[in-house]
This record gives C-alpha cells, structure tokens and sequence, in this order.
C-alpha cells in the first residue's frame, strides 16, 4: 500500500444536499421548509413547542431552591497541602492562612475562607488559620504536633 493509493471506502462521503435550486434538485420550491408561517421563515426556533400542548417543562412540577446565603469556602485536602511543602511552595514553620495558599498556587482565590478537608496524609508540623475544617483534617494536623485555628468567615460577619 502507498499513500497515494489511499481512498475512502465507497459511499464513505456524500455531497451536501443544495437546497432550494429549482425543482430538480428534489429539494426546490419550498426548500424543506414546507408551507408558509413562522416557522417557513427565518431565525424561528420553537424550543419545547408541543403543538399547543401543555409542554413537558412545564407539566413537570418545580424543585429545589438556591440558598443565597451559602458560603462559598475554597476546598484544600491535606495531601495537597503536604506536597506542596515537600516541593518548597509552602514554609511549614510559618503559619499557613489563605493568603498564603494562594502564593503557594494550591488555590486561586479565598472566597468566603479556606476549607481543610481531610483527604491525604499530613507529616509536617504546622500551624493552619482557616475558615473550616473536618474532624478528621483536625486530627490528623494535631497527631503531627500542629494547630488548626478555625476563624470566623467573612460572610458571618457580613449577616451580623
């Protein structure tokens, strides 16, 4: 086989349909489109139409609702923190708040305070100020000798 022999299988590719040029192309007059009204013409699209029908988004009865006053924490796991001391981006010795998780690059932006969840294993000894935190990531920092400091959010203080 040479690469100038290279052919697709027969039928593998169709010309595109040209509609409406003349009744010979089988697709001529109307141009599939068929009769008049709205929807012969252009830029209509009837989403969720049923032909009057009650339609089914709204037979369908609503749920669920969005708190607006949900806190909005940036997660970070104790195996990410732990790495990223390992590769020199944290200094365990000083204690670790939310702007300094963002220098390291282990979360973009603070949000409503920094979450520590528990995920992964934790050898340094360090200090944590956060927002939140899990039972487990707390035990697993004090097992090492360290602290976690929970403080208050900036959306509690926001709601006072």
């Amino acid at each position: 086989m040479k690469l100038n022999e290279i052919r697709d299988n027969p039928g593998a590719r169709r010309s595109k349909m040209r509609i409406s040029r003349g009744i010979g192309s089988g697709k001529g007059k109307t141009g599939g489109r068929g009769g008049k009204g709205q929807t012969a013409r252009t830029g209509v699209a009837i989403n969720g139409f049923e032909g009057g029908q009650m339609p089914l988004y709204r037979r369908l009865p609503k749920r669920g609702f969005t708190n607006i006053f949900a806190r909005k924490f940036a997660e970070v796991n104790l195996g990410r923190l732990q790495e990223a001391i390992d590769a020199g981006k944290i200094d365990p010795k000083k204690p670790i708040s939310g702007e300094s998780l963002v220098t390291g690059g282990l979360i973009r932006r603070i949000h409503d305070g920094v979450r520590l969840l528990g995920k992964g294993e934790i050898k340094s000894k360090i200090s944590l100020e956060v927002a939140g935190a899990t039972k487990s990531a707390i035990l697993a920092v004090e097992k090492t000798g360290g602290i976690v400091n929970v403080l208050p959010s900036k959306s509690s203080e926001k709601h006072k």
